[in-house]
């Protein structure tokens, strides 16, 4: 990994400053507070030099009064702009990571399907989640405490010269050690929270990944080795954190020596001056220098403490504009909107690879008419599920062009093309809500009313009304309080409430039972009526009234033609296919029971 030596990504921070241009108002309020609590947090500790020479030195207990009259009214005026401060800086940090976050995910659901076959879930999450708050401490908890801590850093240091150039000179000595360990503190904590950022990342991704495969953890047995790979990666993400913890624990110490040491300067040369009466130096000056010096040095060591939750929201910000700056959407150039598509599908010496090295569709040609029913069987990996993405524009084509309706759909708005197209999957995914939600997907222009009559079409009103709440029913995370037939079945009705031109089963019937199997086959009948149909299946028996059986094999179409036609082939692919699995059908019938 090529880690960034710059001490500070000044194009990168600029970029992200941009954001803040939309809410001038609010930045113009944070920033005049900041100088304001500049102003009032010296104003106090001269209210006591006064107090000490004016007042105490000279036995004018009487005007006391007024000193501590002018420290609570400057002690209020300094809470109220740190409350100004304090609010706003955050609700400027949580308003930029709002749009922030937006566009992030705005640009992620519109990459390629490859993207995510090339990504972990679980660093899009990262990236979308905590590395955002990471960004939002910019504001509120980085960036402008380091500008009010460093205008209260030069106010301290002007009202120092204007009062005793000495003792200026004598609190100076020590900011060039205080700075030049700063310098490197900074340095080493960016590099180790660049650090600490990856194995978060890691951390996440290793969590997620195995949470959502828990039944396969346990089903294998592999709960110890897990276990023991997770001990591994926390491992890591602990010597990570540590390592800022020793960077913390040598910096902090020293930095309060060094304060240390001034006062003790602080107090011997003043008070040595005030013995011998050499210069104007009096007790309230070293009293307000002994302050001044606190808060010229306590600044400077918040300052290193706040720079890395800056350096930290900096590699946060740099993690989440890498995602902004990828170009993996598909092309959108297209503006034609199909208004009413007919469904005619053909495909002119389409070439298609997942990667360079080995084709998955070799100059595929073929034609499929508006209503027809096509099957594509074939074996594993031969390209049945990619020709059907490449409908969906999933994936785009390296050769050839795809045509709908005679026009090639890479002019063709996505959206528009989308909304004619439903897909049903094999594994069928559910959102945690209710049927209702995962049937119309939130579409407001899908009314209940259609969705009870589109089930009762399909015969699965039935079903639904059975459970709890009946379309109301809560199907929990990945749709897990429901069978895998059941999900099949709502997966069928989301396709039909949708009304498309176009309809693509990919193997939606290879892993249900046979009764669920039965009412899927009814509910494909009905809602492939009048439509372009596609099917996608292993199990042959299910597509023997296809209009026609396209047989892929490495990319190819070897055979195409209607079952009965494809049977006579002698020795042919579909023949094979097709007699192999009436043979296991006889075979698995005929079992001897024990």
């Amino acid at each position: 990994m090529i880690r960034n030596t710059k001490k500070f990504d000044f194009s990168l921070f600029s970029r992200l400053l941009k954001y803040v241009t939309k809410y001038k108002i609010t930045f113009a309020i944070v920033a005049f507070s900041a100088v304001m609590i500049s102003v009032f947090s010296i104003l106090t500790p001269y209210l006591i030099k006064i107090a000490v020479d004016e007042y105490l030195a000279n036995d004018r207990y009487e005007d006391f009064i007024v000193i501590i009259v002018l420290m609570i009214a400057n002690l209020i005026m300094y809470v109220l702009f740190m409350f100004f401060f304090g609010y706003f800086a955050n609700l400027l940090g949580q308003n930029v990571v709002f749009d922030l976050r937006t566009k992030l995910f705005k640009h992620i659901i519109d990459f390629k399907m490859g993207y995510f076959d090339k990504s972990s879930v679980g660093r899009l999450v990262t990236r979308a989640v905590n590395d955002m708050e990471t960004i939002a401490s910019i504001f509120s908890q980085g960036l402008f405490m380091i500008i009010a801590d460093l205008l209260q850093m030069l106010v301290v240091m002007i009202v120092m010269i204007i009062l005793s150039w000495k003792l200026s000179v004598v609190v100076f000595l020590i900011l060039p050690f205080i700075l030049f360990a700063t310098r490197k503190f900074q340095k080493s904590m960016k590099a180790a929270f660049n650090d600490v950022r990856n194995e978060v990342a890691n951390l996440n991704s290793f969590v997620q990944e195995r949470l959502s495969g828990m039944k396969i953890v346990q089903l294998f047995n592999r709960q110890k080795i897990e276990y023991e790979r997770f001990i591994k990666i926390n491992e890591k993400h602990k010597k990570a954190w540590l390592k800022t913890v020793w960077y913390n624990s040598i910096f902090f110490p020293l930095a309060e020596l060094s304060t240390s040491i001034t006062i003790g300067l602080i107090v011997w040369y003043g008070g040595l001056n005030l013995l011998l009466e050499e210069s104007n130096i009096t007790l309230g000056t070293i009293f307000l220098f002994i302050q001044l010096s606190q808060m010229l040095f306590r600044p400077l060591r918040q300052i290193a403490d706040k720079f890395n939750t800056l350096q930290m929201g900096m590699v946060a910000a740099n993690r989440v504009f890498r995602i902004l700056d990828t170009q993996s959407s598909i092309t959108k150039h297209g503006k034609l909107n199909l208004d009413k598509c007919l469904g005619n599908i053909k495909f002119n010496n389409v070439s298609f690879s997942y990667n360079r090295k080995e084709k998955v569709l070799n100059e595929i040609s073929f034609e499929i008419k508006k209503g027809e029913k096509i099957a594509i069987v074939g074996s594993t990996g031969s390209g049945k599920t990619t020709i059907v993405n490449l409908i969906s524009r999933f994936y785009e084509p390296q050769l050839g062009t795809i045509l709908l309706d005679d026009v090639d759909i890479s002019k063709i708005d996505i959206s528009s093309l989308r909304s004619n197209v439903a897909m049903v999957l094999q594994d069928v995914f559910l959102f945690a809500d209710t049927l209702l939600n995962n049937i119309t997907l939130w579409d407001k222009r899908i009314e209940f009313k259609s969705v009870k009559e589109a089930a009762k079409k399909i015969g699965i009103h039935d079903f639904i009304m059975s459970l709890p709440n009946g379309y109301n029913y809560n199907v929990r995370e990945r749709g897990i309080m429901l069978s895998q037939g059941q999900r099949q079945l709502i997966a069928f009705l989301r396709a039909y409430v949708k009304f498309p031109s176009i309809l693509i089963l990919d193997e939606a019937t290879s892993s249900i039972d046979t009764k669920s199997e039965k009412m899927i086959q009814e509910a494909t009948d009905i809602i492939t009526t009048n439509k372009t149909s596609i099917i996608i299946a292993h199990r042959l028996s299910t597509i023997l009234n296809s209009d026609r059986i396209f047989v892929l094999e490495k990319g190819v179409i070897c055979e195409q033609g209607k079952h009965e036609d494809l049977i006579r082939i002698n020795n042919g692919i579909y023949k094979n296919l097709y007699e192999d699995q009436l043979k296991k059908t006889k075979i698995k019938l005929v079992q001897p029971q024990s």
